[in-house]
C-alpha cells in the first residue's frame, strides 16, 4: 500500500539552497576585505571558478540522469567554487582555478554520489591537490596593492591571470619587484621561511611585508582584517543558527592553548596567540570550513572533539610542517576521523544501556 524507503523521508532542496546562500553572504565581507587589499584578480577568480563548477554539475546531473533542476539548484557546487576561489593568490594563471575546481567538483564530491555523500570536504580536496602540484603558483600572493606604485587595473588582471603578462608586459614578479623587500609569500610563509634560514623572529616581524599599517608589525597588513572579516560573517551565521556553536570555538581555543603554551616556553620561535588566530585562514577555517555539516562530525560531543582535533593539526602542521598554513590538511585528516568519532561520541538512547550500544 505504501512505498516503503529508507530516511530521511523529507527531502527539499530549498532547505540546503536557504544554508548555502546564508553561507555565500557570510563571506561578502571577507570578498570585499579582498578585493580592497589584493584587487579585482580575486573577483575574476571567483568567476571562473562558479561558472566551471555550475558547468560540471550540470554535465554530472545529466550523465547520471537526476533531475536537473534539484540537484543544481541548492548552490553547494557555488558554495565549493567559492570558498576555493577566495583561498588562491588572486593573480595565479586560469588554469590553476579550472583544475582545482575540477579535482574539487568531480574528485571530492561526485566520485562518492554527490552531495551529502562526500567524507572529504570538496573545496579543500582541490586545494590540496593545487598546492600539493603547483607549490610555486599557489604562494605566489602579491603584496596589498596599496604598496604597489601601480596597482592592476582590470586590463592588468585579465592580461596576468590569461597570459601571466600585465597589458604592459610585466610578470607578477616583475611588478612585485618595485618593492624592496616585499616578498609575495604570506606573513606566515615568510616567518617559516625566516626561522628556517635562522633569522630571529624579532627581525623577522621587523621586515617590511610586516611592518607596514598599524597592525603590521605581527599580523601582515590585509591579513588581520580578512580574519575579523570572516570571524564577522561566522558570527552572522551563528546568529542565524546556520552552524553550531561547538566547532569553531572548539577550534579557536585547541589551537589558542597550543600556540599560547609554545609561544610562553619559546617566545623567540613562535607567534604569539592573537598572531595565529588572526593571521592565515584561521576564522575562514573555523567558521566556514570545519563546519561543513556533510563531512564533520554529527553528534554534540563530537563537534567539540573534531573542532579541537582540527585546531591541534593546525598548530602541529604550522609549527613543524614544511606547510605555513595547515588547514587544508587538518582538515582532510579530521574528515577521516569522523566516523570513528561519531561511534565514540554519539548519544545515549534512552531506555537502552551503554552496553547494548555496542552490540
Amino acid at each position: 500500500m505504501f512505498k516503503m524507503t529508507s530516511s530521511p523521508h523529507t527531502h527539499s532542496s530549498n532547505l540546503t539552497a536557504r544554508f548555502m546562500l546564508w553561507v555565500i553572504a557570510a563571506m561578502l565581507p571577507a570578498i570585499a576585505v579582498q578585493l580592497y587589499y589584493f584587487g579585482v584578480g580575486v573577483l575574476i577568480q571567483i568567476v571562473l571558478a562558479a561558472s566551471f563548477a555550475y558547468a560540471l554539475e550540470l554535465l554530472v546531473t545529466l550523465l547520471r540522469r537526476k533531475p536537473i533542476f534539484f540537484y543544481v539548484a541548492d548552490f553547494s557546487v557555488i558554495l565549493t567554487a567559492l570558498i576555493l576561489a577566495v583561498a588562491i593568490p588572486p593573480y595565479a594563471p586560469y588554469w590553476i582555478i579550472l583544475i582545482g575546481t575540477f579535482c574539487a567538483v568531480i574528485l571530492g564530491k561526485h566520485v562518492y554520489g554527490g552531495l551529502g555523500q562526500n567524507p572529504f570536504n570538496p573545496a579543500m580536496v582541490g586545494y590540496v591537490v593545487l598546492l600539493i602540484s603547483f607549490p610555486l603558483q599557489m604562494t605566489s600572493w602579491m603584496p596589498p596593492i596599496s604598496l604597489l606604485h601601480e596597482p592592476p587595473t582590470w586590463n592588468d588582471a585579465i592580461s596576468l591571470i590569461f597570459n601571466d603578462l600585465s597589458s604592459d608586459g610585466y610578470s607578477l614578479l616583475q611588478l612585485v619587484g618595485t618593492i624592496d623587500g616585499i616578498s609575495q609569500a604570506t606573513p606566515l610563509d615568510s616567518i617559516k621561511s625566516g626561522l628556517h634560514n635562522q633569522q630571529s623572529l624579532n627581525n623577522i616581524l621587523h621586515s617590511p611585508i610586516f611592518s607596514h599599517g598599524r597592525w603590521g608589525n605581527f599580523l601582515g597588513n590585509g591579513w588581520w582584517q580578512l580574519n575579523l572579516a570572516f570571524l564577522l560573517g561566522g558570527l552572522l551565521l551563528l546568529w542565524k543558527k546556520i552552524i553550531h556553536w561547538q566547532i569553531p570555538i572548539a577550534l579557536l581555543l585547541s589551537l589558542t592553548l597550543l600556540s599560547a603554551a609554545n609561544w610562553l616556553l619559546a617566545p623567540q620561535l613562535a607567534l604569539n596567540p592573537l598572531a595565529q588566530l588572526l593571521s592565515g585562514a584561521t576564522m575562514f577555517c573555523a567558521f566556514f570550513i570545519a563546519t561543513d555539516p556533510v563531512t564533520a562530525s554529527i553528534t554534540p560531543k563530537g563537534k567539540l572533539v573534531f573542532g579541537a582535533l582540527v585546531g591541534f593539526l593546525i598548530y602541529i602542521i604550522r609549527y613543524y610542517g614544511n606547510y605555513p598554513d595547515a588547514v587544508a590538511f587538518a582538515i582532510l585528516l579530521a574528515n577521516i576521523s569522523v566516523p570513528l568519532i561519531d561511534h565514540y561520541t554519539r548519544p545515549r538512547v534512552y531506555g537502552y544501556r551503554v552496553n547494548n550500544l555496542n552490540k
